[in-house]
């Protein structure tokens, strides 16, 4: 993923919890050019570049350098996870925000159908 600048674009969109009609409607494209983006059928020039990191709230060059293999647990093949700490702060609590987020949700969800039985 070192030079795939489109997977990074998804993999931060995704941790932030947009979509990619909401990035399209922010970048004033629409959802298929914005996913011919993050597929790389597009070619990005810098402009566009800054107008997605100030969407995603990241700067362009932590963006261009992201890597999710030093973010993420890893899991080798004996089972033992390590965890890299090099996860950005700012980038490590909006994760946990939408992990919260979706936990309140789904208790939403659990008592909105425990309603109707």
């Amino acid at each position: 993923m070192k030079h795939d600048i489109g997977a990074k674009i998804r993999k931060i969109r995704t941790l932030k919890g947009y979509n990619q009609d909401y990035m399209a409607a922010k970048l004033e494209v629409s959802q298929r050019a914005y996913s011919k983006l993050e597929n790389n059928e597009i070619k990005l020039d810098w402009d566009r570049l800054t107008n997605i990191s100030k969407i995603l709230e990241i700067d362009p060059v932590e963006l261009i350098s992201f890597d999710d293999s030093l973010v993420f647990h890893n899991c080798q093949q004996s089972g033992k996870q390590h965890t890299f700490n090099n996860f950005p702060d700012e980038l490590r609590a909006q994760y946990e925000n939408q992990i919260a987020h979706l936990k309140e949700e789904i208790k939403f969800l659990r008592e909105q159908l425990g309603k109707k039985s």
